[in-house]
């Protein structure tokens, strides 16, 4: 009885050293600094719900864009690879559960000897061996939540590169649209030119326009032609780029236009303190501190010894001297314990190295939530920066318009002559390209606003 009470007295003592140590304690999440993350950029002050919360079919309305959407989440590359991680992690994570269970192999053995011509002996073991190394000490344990802690970062990178996709797929697709808007509004200044010039030829047969009127208006007019085809040059090779991501071949992107598209009219961001759940790299950046922090448990159980049990039993006709047939059951049964003496020294240092990495990791989440604030505040400024700049180019393109049919009607009265026209007309569409920039801008802002909130990573997206 004594004997006993002694025995739990040392388990206790082993269990309060060992809790002292910090070898069995859990992760918690360090305290960060969320208050003042987001800046007054006009967002809608609703706290009850974000932007990132709308499941992408419902935030890009465009039939096309969603058939793109789906696609390349089905067949982009760069997400697949990220799924086989995770599938990793997940293995690797079935393996450290399965080191707590006994490890059992077959080991049959025969031999066949002879000395100086004697007749040959026959022996054989047919036998099995077991081990299994009791986790006292939390090598097992910090094992498997470091495991699980790579899971969870492995599928925060997979959920990280899911909205990239969504993000870029859509931010392509409306470049794809605004470069078409400017290709047709180019379309219609070179036809101006071209029209302009034929005047002048006209004019300068008749005497009213020289040879440098004519050589600067066809100088303007090639100029534009250039910049139209450096246009559908943009065209193509952003179709090819998205035909890539999307896991096919270069060629054309089916689409629609500009004009129409439909976002929300405020945009909520909810509270700061959702980007923790809600960013994937966030998440990813905490699970990679959570990792750290059991590998430096892991380094402090180093220091304790590895306690191993193993046996062995079979079959065998050698038992000892004499060789016996049939044969005899051969069994044993084996402790280990190893306790590190010489590596010290190494351990100590492998320990160091994992706090400062734990230091590392720790520094980068943080930076993380720091970087994810000032990304929505930039998509925040940026959408209402574009969306105020639209309304006023809208403005300018309704006046410029105006003064294209009043110039028309004066000239057709002989007020005022055709290059007043032209100049009017090439006004008109210089603002209709800086309004088609300006849409873009804000429907870019919209889309760079929901991936900095984490948008398109929930279950609707996968």
């Amino acid at each position: 009885m004594k004997s006993r009470l002694t025995q739990l007295i040392y388990l206790s003592a082993c269990l309060f050293v060992m809790g002292s140590c910090g070898i069995y304690n859990r992760y918690s999440r360090p305290e960060v600094q969320v208050d003042g993350l987001y800046r007054d950029a006009g967002a809608a002050a609703d706290t009850t719900s974000s932007l990132a919360s709308l499941p992408w079919e419902q935030l890009f309305t465009d039939t096309c864009l969603q058939s793109l959407i789906r696609e390349g989440l089905a067949s982009n590359t760069d997400l697949n690879v990220a799924r086989l991680k995770v599938k990793e992690a997940q293995a690797s994570l079935l393996s450290s559960k399965l080191a707590f269970l006994p490890s059992l192999q077959l080991e049959p053995q025969g031999s066949l000897s002879s000395f100086d011509g004697s007749k040959p002996s026959k022996t054989y073991n047919l036998g099995a061996s077991a081990s299994w190394e009791v986790d006292i000490f939390g090598k097992l344990t910090n094992a498997k939540r470091s495991a699980k802690a790579y899971l969870e970062q492995s599928d925060a990178y997979r959920q990280a590169v899911q909205t990239q996709l969504v993000a870029t797929i859509a931010e392509s697709y409306y470049s794809l649209l605004m470069l078409d808007e400017q290709v047709t509004i180019s379309t219609q200044t070179v036809e101006s030119w071209q029209e302009y010039v034929r005047s002048l030829r006209g004019l300068m047969k008749a005497g009213s326009a020289d040879r440098s009127d004519l050589n600067q208006a066809e100088a303007s007019r090639l100029e534009t032609e250039a910049s139209l085809l450096d246009l559908k040059q943009q065209v193509s090779e952003l179709e090819n780029s998205l035909s890539v991501l999307l896991g096919r071949v270069p060629g054309t992107i089916e689409r629609g236009q500009l004009d129409g598209r439909e976002f929300p009219e405020q945009l909520a961001v909810g509270v700061p303190l959702e980007l923790l759940s809600r960013r994937p790299d966030i998440r990813q950046a905490e699970s990679s501190l959570e990792q750290a922090f059991y590998a430096t448990n892991q380094a402090r159980s180093a220091f304790y010894p590895s306690i191993t049990l193993s046996g062995s039993a079979g079959w065998t006709n050698s038992g000892g001297t004499a060789i016996t047939n049939p044969g005899a059951w051969l069994l044993q049964a084996v402790g280990s314990l190893v306790q590190p003496l010489f590596n010290k020294g190494k351990n100590i240092a492998n320990l160091q190295i994992a706090k400062a990495q734990q230091e590392e990791a720790l520094l980068s989440f943080r930076q993380a939530l720091l970087d994810a604030g000032n990304e929505v505040n930039n998509a925040l400024v940026q959408w209402q920066t574009s969306r105020e700049k639209a309304g006023l180019d809208a403005q300018q393109v309704e006046r410029l318009t105006e003064v294209v049919h009043d110039t028309a009607l004066l000239m057709e009265h002989g007020t005022v002559n055709y290059l007043q026209v032209l100049s009017a007309r090439q006004s008109l569409l210089a603002a209709q390209l800086t309004l088609a920039a300006d849409k873009y801008g804000e429907i870019q802002g919209v889309i760079s606003l929901y991936h900095a909130l984490g948008g398109g990573a929930g279950p609707a997206s996968r």
